[in-house]
């Protein structure tokens, strides 16, 4: 079985609501989770580098972005799909590029999600 683990910003309430997500959907408890924002939390990398992207662990290997999302998306039954299409590195490459646009937007969202939370 795959050992993954999934960094997430615990400050972020965008990334709070896709955790929590995540969480429900990942019914065999097949991912830690870890609150990368929480003083005690041991980083594999720079914590800011690790909360400026998203990061997992996939057996030992440590990914960031489109990578981590879909290692996380194969853990989970119903997105498996998903992450095993992100193999291909013409997907993968379009999966980062859309998140790589993402972040660009990412303050701003953030910023919306708070005045409405």
């Amino acid at each position: 079985m795959t050992t993954l683990t999934v960094w997430f910003d615990g400050g972020c309430p965008l990334c709070l609501r896709e955790i929590a997500l995540m969480r429900r959907l990942d019914r065999a408890r097949a991912i830690d989770f870890v609150d990368a924002t929480s003083g005690d939390t041991s980083c594999p990398i720079d914590r800011g580098a690790l909360l400026a992207r998203f990061h997992a662990r996939e057996d030992g290997v440590l990914l960031s972005g489109a990578a981590a999302f879909a290692a996380m998306w194969r853990a989970i039954p119903l997105l498996r799909p998903l992450g095993l299409a992100a193999r291909n590195p013409r997907v993968l490459a379009l999966l980062e590029r859309g998140y790589i646009r993402f972040l660009r937007v990412r303050p701003r969202l953030q910023a919306l999600a708070r005045r409405r939370g």
